[in-house]
């Protein structure tokens, strides 16, 4: 009698598996979870408190941008802090030796995480949002082509900072230094790229190094979605650059694809 064994899944079908399991793993920190939709929302509460005056030449106050520009930020920090954090984890808790052993192939485990961000920042926004519009009085869109350029913003936000985030824990001994590293350059290039400070009053060689990341084109896109089109004046080319923003964030989405192929560990050097 002849048996044949069963086909394995696809990788697509494992990355929806490993999904599911890293967003009940993730519900269920609960410590880390308020942690993780608290911080910006209260950075967003007090300082749209401090600065809340009216900008020259538009009925908008800076509040407004400062909380348009942290819808962005909440993505990034959602996507690459905890995408790099996590995945530092997994190596040092032995998790992806373990997962080295099964038949799941590396890109499913991309996935896997990606999905767990995903939802993570649709979360994020919907509570940076819930601030925003209760508190300093931002506008939802009611065009819906405003809410597609949000939607393809987000998305290529997402896959770029999260494969970024997968890279650069590569780079790191330990969870601690992938926390430490992620938060450093997040908080740098969030004062470099216009969150907590307008990107019209900056040096001008801070905003051209700040153009390289995705950080200044996320939250660019996002506020162009939140504010008037006349605030496209505030920004550094005086218009609100879509077709740049698009291709910047897909070409780091390339990029962080190939780093993550290029630097991604099963386990910590020293084992």
């Amino acid at each position: 009698m002849t048996t044949t064994s069963a086909a394995l899944p696809g990788t697509l079908s494992l990355g929806l598996a490993r999904g599911a399991a890293e967003l009940r793993q993730f519900f269920r920190q609960k410590e880390f979870v308020v942690f993780t939709f608290s911080l910006p929302a209260f950075l967003l509460i007090l300082l749209g408190s401090i600065f809340g005056e009216t900008l020259p030449g538009s009925a908008v106050t800076s509040s407004q941008v400062f909380a348009a520009s942290m819808v962005g930020a909440g993505i990034i920090s959602t996507s690459f802090v905890t995408m790099g954090t996590g995945v530092a984890l997994d190596r040092e808790d032995g998790t992806l030796k373990r997962l080295r052993g099964t038949p799941m192939p590396v890109t499913s485990y991309f996935i896997g995480k990606l999905i767990l961000v995903a939802v993570a920042s649709v979360a994020e926004v919907i509570v940076m949002l819930a601030v925003g519009v209760l508190m300093f009085d931002v506008r939802l869109p009611s065009d819906p082509l405003d809410w597609v350029t949000f939607a393809w913003v987000f998305g290529l936000g997402v896959i770029g900072c999260g494969m970024l985030g997968i890279a650069l824990s590569a780079a790191a001994k330990g969870v601690n230094g992938a926390s430490a590293a992620t938060q450093i350059v997040f908080l740098g290039l969030q004062f470099t790229s216009g969150v907590f400070v307008m990107i019209s009053e900056l040096p001008s060689v801070m905003t051209t190094v700040s153009s390289l990341f995705p950080v200044k084109w996320i939250c660019q896109g996002i506020r162009s979605v939140f504010l008037p089109d006349e605030m496209a004046a505030y920004e550094m080319a005086g218009r609100w650059e879509l077709g740049l923003t698009a291709g910047v964030l897909g070409a780091w989405c390339v990029a962080g694809l190939v780093l993550c192929l290029l630097t991604f560990r099963w386990s910590n050097r020293s084992n």
